[in-house]
Order: structure tokens, then sequence, then C-alpha cells
């Protein structure tokens, strides 16, 4: 990391007020927001697919949740899925169930494509709806950001997929590092180099010249939303690989990003970055043709955070390795003797280090230093039922959309770097903008095609 980028000047966030309405053909409800303890909560699952199938039976096992409706655009999923709750009504179009289920549901869980996550869930919210919403929140900034705002102003009770902090591997990291068992934080790595997740997400685009009839079970133009209008083709879109476009997933790092990031945005109590810059794949950055469709099988990303009371300096840097990119070797051998953990966080403090492997309890290094440290304890939490529980009136959830949304809206600017390899962009984020490479702001929010538009968006 060059100088220069450490010499930047602190930014605060300030949470600024905005305000949209999203075009759809239907009229808006309010509920009356958190039911009475011991009631049940009305639940409508929109996406019943893939993880949507396993929300799905995360609801269905909670005693406190009744599932009344659900909806997918394929309607194999539909017929799964109402064959396991048999009671609730089946849609195609998540406007028409919203419309139709209004009165009679109190939340939602959004389970769908990224490109879909900000229509459905600020309809619902703007709706007085408790959301749950998957990772990564949004595809854009910018709607992760009015999103935020409208869950705040509303009122509404909302968690993002995170479902690992609920577990006692990312509570103890969280108080561990809130403690300062490690000194003050000086510098965070970041990895997700999960063994066969470059080749699930390897393409070479473009996207074929020519597409094909979409199988009769799927309703295409659903899918595709907000999207740019493409010609359906198997096995690159739907259902799994459509993580890899531009159009509709925000690539590997937005993908598994919230998770590895977690524990350590709310251990250190972080900030929106002041800057942000990566290195991409070469054979991707090489190729127009792939970077005008897909994102990079490996990226490299650097954000430069605000400190405050838990670092040792006013800015810390953190860095995020996937694909063929990897920790520096140094940083792997503080585990010594050890295979590195392929999806994890390395944080180095004054006094020492913590390493939190992916969905396991965090090690506190050198090992002999800690020898007899005592460990905070935690037990297992359920994601799920503790959004069920904030719906009914108990406390909030662990990873609401007040708290998550400035930390998505820092990985989703990783992906922003991603398209503009090599280049450093300075971030203003009460002014939601780049302030020295303006290009960039175009890449803040899509332009939805006609009929999906939010007003003023």
């Amino acid at each position: 990391m060059t100088d220069h980028i450490h010499s930047e000047s602190r930014r605060r966030f300030i949470q600024t007020a905005a305000t949209a309405t999203i075009a759809v053909p239907f009229i808006l409800r309010c509920s009356s927001g958190k039911k009475p303890p011991n009631s049940k909560l009305n639940h409508a699952c929109i996406g019943v697919g893939g993880m949507g199938w396993g929300d799905l039976h995360k609801f269905l096992e909670d005693p406190n949740v009744q599932i009344v409706a659900i909806c997918d655009v394929d309607s194999e999923y539909l017929k799964k899925a109402s064959e396991a709750v048999p009671g609730a009504k089946t849609y195609t179009d998540w406007r028409e169930l919203l419309a139709k289920e209004g009165d009679k549901i109190d939340s939602v869980n959004v389970t769908v494509p990224d490109h879909m996550h900000f229509p459905i869930a600020y309809q619902a919210i703007m709706m007085g709806k408790h959301v749950y919403c998957q990772k990564p929140m949004c595809h854009d900034v910018a709607e992760i950001r009015l999103l935020t705002e409208a869950a705040v102003k509303k009122g509404v009770v909302t968690q993002l997929g995170t479902q690992f902090a609920a577990r006692p591997g990312d509570k103890t990291a969280v108080q561990l590092l809130k403690d300062g068992a490690i000194g003050k934080i000086r510098h965070a790595y970041l990895c997700s180099n999960r063994p066969g997740a470059v080749e699930s997400y390897r393409l070479s685009g473009p996207r074929p010249a020519q597409g094909v009839q979409p199988p009769s079970s799927l309703n295409w133009d659903l899918w595709i939303g907000t999207a740019p209008v493409r010609e359906y083709a198997p096995e690159i879109y739907h259902p799994m690989k459509w993580r890899t476009w531009l159009d509709f997933g925000t690539g590997w790092s937005g993908d598994i990003g919230c998770h590895i990031f977690d524990a350590v945005w709310k251990g250190i109590g972080m900030k929106p970055p002041v800057s942000v810059i990566s290195e991409v794949q070469k054979s991707w950055k090489d190729s127009p043709e792939r970077r005008g469709d897909t994102w990079p099988q490996g990226d490299h990303i650097t954000w430069m955070f605000p400190g405050n009371d838990k670092t040792d300096s006013n800015l810390f840097p953190l860095e995020w390795f996937d694909g063929e990119f990897y920790p520096p070797q140094e940083i792997r051998d503080l585990f010594k003797g050890k295979e590195y953990p392929a999806e994890s966080a390395m944080v180095i403090g004054t006094d020492g280090a913590m390493l939190i492997p992916h969905q396991e309890l965090p090690v506190l290094l050198p090992d002999n230093k800690f020898v007899n440290f005592k460990m905070p304890e935690f037990e297992a939490g359920n994601h799920y039922h503790s959004f069920v529980v904030a719906c009914l009136g108990g406390p909030n959830t662990e990873s609401h959309f007040a708290q998550t949304g400035p930390m998505a809206e820092a990985i989703i600017l990783g992906t922003v770097a991603n398209r503009l390899p090599d280049q450093l962009l300075e971030w203003n984020s009460d002014k939601l903008e780049f302030t020295n490479y303006p290009e960039a702001n175009k890449l803040l929010r899509r332009t939805y095609r006609e009929g999906w538009s939010v007003a003023g968006f």
C-alpha cells in the first residue's frame, strides 16, 4: 500500500436521509409493526429454490412461524415448496404476493439472485414488513444505502443472511476484539480460497451469441427483473451460475465477503472506508469481452478504514484475497505447522494476532503467549430464530441493516474497484461518491430496465 493512501485524512460516516418510491403496478399497504409476544409470525418466503429451499425450512422449523405464502419464478421449485408447506398460497410474481397478501403477512425473506434483492426488500419494508434478506444485501452500493435508510425510517426488524454471526466462533471473535485481547489493531487479512470455488466460477465469457427457449417451468422475464434483457442459456444463469455475471451477481467477494467480514467489522466497530483499490486476475483484466460480462475469478482488494479506539493509528488497512490471490506467506506462517484455513480472517494487533477460521472458534497467536488465556464462552444461536424473536417484540437481531448496511456497502465498493483494477478510489461516504475518479460513480447504481425503475434512483 502506497504512502499517499495512508496519508488520507479521517472521514466519518454520516447517515443521510433519502426517499424514493418503487414503480410497481400494485398499491402498498402498511402493517402495524411488531406483533405482541406469544403470537405467531405470519411469514412469506420469496425465492424457494437453492438457498431459498434451505431458508424456507429454517423458518418452517420455528414453532413461532406460520408460512402463509411462497413465491418463485420457477414452477418446479414452487411445486416442491408447496408440498413442504401445503397450506401456503403460491405465487410466481413477488409483486402479486405482496399486493394480495399484504394484510396477512408480517414478514418476508428475500432469497433470490442479488440483482433482485433491492426492489423486493424495499417494497416489503415500505409496506411495514420485517425483512430477512440474503447477503450481500443488494447488488449496488446505492441500493444498500437506500434500503438501510428505509429500514431505519420504517422501524421494521431486519436481518442480513450472515448466519454464522449467531454461532460461537463469530461471537467469540467479536468479544475478543472488543476486549482488546491482541492489543490495538494494525491490519486485517481476509480470504476465501475455498477449494473448487474458482472452477465453479470459471467462465470464459462473453455471453453466448444466441440463447435458447427457457424451460416451460421458468418465467424468464420475471427472473431477469431489473436487469437488461438477456436470452436464456442453459447451465450458466439459472439456477446457480448467475453469480459470475455482472448483470445478476456480485462475484466471489460479494457472495462470501459478508460472512468473513462480519466478526471483524463488529469487533473493531468499523466505519465506512476512505479508499479502496483492487488487483485482479490478469486473463480477465486483459479481456474486454469478459470484463464486459463477468466478474474476475480472482481478486485482491485493499480498503483503508478510519481508525478508532480499537486501532493503533487513525487509518488501518484491510485486505481481501480470493481465487488465485492468497494472503502473504508471512501471514499464513503465523499459523505454524498447520494448514492455513481456506476461508478465514487474520487480524494483527500490537500484542498478538487472531485467526478466525470461517465457522470455527478463533485462535490467538502465538500459541505460547496465550496458553493460559481464558477464552469467553458462547452458546450457539439460531440466526433465523433471532429474527423471529425480534419480530415478535424481543431483542434486536445480530445483523440488522443499520449495523450491517455500512459493511455491505464497503464490500460492494470492493466489487466496483474490481471493475477498475489498479485504480485507487477515494471514497466520501456521506456524499456517496468517489472524489478522485468520477467515472467510478457510474458503477454505484444500475439503470433498471423499463417497468422496474425506482423513482429518482
